[in-house]
């Protein structure tokens, strides 16, 4: 319970003057849950809808205040201007400090290399993005302007394209968006931490997202891995191509992104030079970590490392020591360092004021409805300017017919405030139009300036009816974009700094040379729960400690640099090494595995395989009865991926997974009761990995299904003879009660 002073009671003061707070000073209790709802659930919600998170324009409220400012003091055309000026004049608009504004300023600048497309063109020293210790200068020292591309960003803005709302103080107005006329919110990364929630909004190419989204309005069914390839970030680099990954990032804004960084080896000076790293690092970063790896003993392909970098851009450079091969030092960096590092994805964006996580589809969606907002409120306003002028020069165009008659009725008007009266009735126009008559200089009451005038009034009206065209069909306003999004294309569009690695191009994860290979036992629990135990510690361990209910469903003993398969229910598989779990003892409950591995949502593990060296088969025994008899090889890769799909069918639950290193005698057993025994050599192997095998037991009975299946050894043959089988399928014959639990003991 949460406490609240209020004043205690006291008799009421004669005088008025002692006038006091009934119930002050008193301590009340109050549920917890009502003080955060008054107190934190308001911070909570303006960090999420006012502060952190962007908006369908692709800007956080503090960018867009920053942007706007510096849009009205001139600075998209004029000169630079001191950074501290536009901070002074952004805090009319964002009630925050003045370092607050700067660090928003930084990031947004040419300088700083944080974006893909700059808006703040930037004179003076900046920082570096890659950069953790490269601090930016003062304000009072730098100067800034609007990069041209900012231009696309406020098209049209004067025209009521978007709404405005008062400022904080009420003495002026600001825009709630901008109408910025390609997405902006694609192209330029965006991160923000809110309440319970976050937002990482990778950047793309300027050129593919116009592409892309000029084929999304053409169709919204295309395929957008065709025409946007993937991110592009300003650090440049390699991004390891995984198309399963970035179509999973398109469909629902929520995946990662692995980058390693781009080198090159100078055999003359026996060095390695880095000169572009991940998005998500700093140098600084890189360099402690193989200052640490070398100090350990982990690295010792290293003589020395220097930071080259200067004006010219990011230099790295590892000086080696001799006859050591660059390509498998730079694999093992890559492995140990942020040299290769990881993006995390999450289009996380606020719609109308409401968070939505979307996928690369639904934000185009959005924008471009959005869009033909900001178009039809443009062409809305167009065409009333347009009204306006017509219904002006129509009353100038009445003029002509007799322009002796309007000097006249001026002239002959006594009084000033009688001339627009006496106009209307002599001409039969409006008011409007008559202010207008009246208020033309004399020298321009003649009839070429007349003629030159109303020479306008045909082409205002072919202009009127093209815009009440527009307004009405969706489809014009969709070909205004694309032409639109077509010249920014052409404009601003450059080539990609982020290239992609083919990842069958890379080589394989080996063991690391520093770890050993020793003997190890592993043990995996019906629940998930994994523990690679020692043999040493195995020997002084008493009772394996498992979570109530849970038991042991696997014990394998291998070496510590195998590569394990671990499958799971929704016809995947994990890769990972048994050197990537830490040695346990059986005292603790181990690691598990769905988070260590980062399992999809319900998944669970089925079964472990110790790859070794992907020789051998795999059996996979399925409820109906099929068996699918896949070599251990089709789950090797030349790539480092930790997980594949499609792994086995899943076209009925999987019951059994057996690990053959050759052809053996396997025990099936039936629901009903019924058994055989047949060879694996009947099995043909399938190339395929989630074939759906052939039929080994029939299952008649109503309601049957498979459910055990083990290896027989040579010495239990004799055992289990009478259900040997020649051919398959079968359905087995019926197995006493004596032999069913004698099975289970195999």
């Amino acid at each position: 319970m949460a406490k609240t002073r209020k004043n205690r009671e006291t008799p009421k003061a004669a005088n008025p003057s002692n006038a006091y707070i009934e119930g002050a000073g008193l301590m009340v209790e109050e549920r917890i849950t009502e003080t955060l709802r008054k107190n934190f659930m308001p911070y909570a919600m303006s960090a999420i809808v006012s502060r952190a998170l962007p908006e369908i324009d692709g800007f956080k409220p503090s960018h867009r205040k920053l942007l706007y400012t510096m849009y009205k003091m001139g600075l998209l055309n004029g000169a630079r201007t001191k950074s501290a000026n536009v901070v002074g004049q952004t805090m009319r608009l964002n009630p925050h400090g003045d370092a607050a504004i700067y660090e928003t300023m930084v990031r947004m600048a040419r300088g700083n290399e944080s974006l893909l497309h700059p808006y703040v063109d930037s004179k003076g020293n900046f920082g570096k993005a890659y950069s953790r210790d490269m601090a930016y200068a003062a304000p009072r020292y730098t100067e800034v302007k609007l990069e041209a591309i900012a231009a696309e960003l406020f098209r049209d803005i004067d025209k009521e394209t978007v709404d405005f709302v008062p400022n904080y103080d009420n003495t002026t107005t600001e825009p709630t968006l901008l109408p910025a006329t390609y997405p902006s919110v694609l192209v330029n990364a965006n991160v923000g931490i809110a309440v319970s929630m976050a937002s990482n909004v990778c950047p793309f190419n300027l050129a593919e997202v116009c592409e892309t989204t000029i084929a999304y309005i053409k169709n919204p069914d295309h395929d957008l891995l065709s025409t946007l390839k993937g991110p592009d970030f300003p650090t440049g680099g390699f991004l390891m191509y995984d198309e399963e990954e970035l179509q999973r990032i398109y469909d629902t804004g929520r995946g990662s992104i692995k980058l390693r960084s781009k080198w090159s080896y100078d055999k003359d000076a026996n060095c390695i030079d880095i000169t572009q790293i991940p998005y998500s690092t700093t140098i600084e970063a890189i360099m402690e970590k193989i200052v640490e790896l070398v100090k350990a003993g982990k690295i010792r392909e290293i003589s020395y490392m220097r930071d080259e970098t200067d004006i010219n851009g990011l230099k790295l450079t590892i000086d080696l020591k001799r006859a050591v091969d660059p390509e498998r030092l730079m694999q093992k960096l890559y492995r140990m360092t942020p040299l290769q590092d990881t993006v995390s994805c999450n289009f996380n964006i606020l719609i109308a004021g409401m968070p939505r996580v979307m996928g690369v589809r639904e934000i185009l969606e959005e924008w471009v409805a959005f869009r033909t907002e900001c178009i039809r409120r443009r062409v809305y306003f167009d065409l009333h300017k347009k009204m306006d002028k017509l219904h002006l020069l129509e009353g100038l165009e009445k003029i002509l017919l007799d322009i002796d008659k309007a000097i006249k009725i001026i002239r002959e008007t006594e009084e000033e405030s009688e001339v627009v009266s006496n106009l209307m009735i002599g001409f039969a126009i409006d008011k409007i139009q008559a202010e207008y008559v009246a208020e033309i200089k004399l020298r321009h009451l003649n009839r070429e300036y007349i003629l030159n005038r109303t020479k306008e009034i045909e082409q205002l009206r072919k202009d009127i009816a093209e815009m009440d065209d527009i307004l009405k069909d969706v489809k014009k306003i969709r070909k205004i974009m694309m032409e639109e999004l077509k010249e920014v294309a052409q404009q601003y569009g450059q080539p990609r700094k982020t290239m992609f690695y083919d990842m069958t191009d890379a080589p394989d994860d080996e063991p690391d040379e520093d770890i050993p290979d020793d003997p190890v036992h592993l043990f995996l629990s019906a629940e998930g729960y994994f523990k690679k135990i020692t043999p040493q510690s195995l020997r002084m361990s008493g009772e394996q400690k498992l979570k109530e209910g849970d038991v042991l469903r696997q014990q394998i003993n291998t070496t510590n640099n195998i590569e394990l398969l671990f499958f799971t229910n929704k016809a995947q598989v994990y890769k990972a090494r048994a050197n990537s779990f830490a040695a346990t003892k059986a005292s603790v409950l181990g690691d598990y595995v769905p988070v260590k591995l980062g399992f999809d949502e319900g998944e669970t593990v089925m079964h472990l395989v110790a790859a070794g060296d992907y020789s051998g088969y795999l059996l996979f025994c399925f409820e109906n009865g099929k068996i699918a008899k896949v070599p251990v090889s089709a789950y090797e890769t030349k790539t480092n991926r930790k997980k594949l799909a499609n792994a086995y069918s899943d076209k009925s639950p999987l019951m059994a997974v057996i690990h053959l290193t050759e052809d053996c005698n396997i025990l099936l057993r039936s629901s009903n009761g019924r058994a055989i025994v047949f060879n694996s050599a009947m099995l043909m192997p399938k190339t395929t990995r989630d074939s759906i095998g052939v039929q080994v037991m029939t299952l008649k009975a109503k309601g049957a299904k498979l459910e055990y299946a083990a290896p027989l050894a040579e010495e239990q043959l004799e055992q289990w003879a009478k259900y040997v089988v020649k051919n398959i399928p079968v359905a087995g014959g019926m197995a006493k009660d004596m032999e069913i639990a004698g099975q289970m003991t195999l």
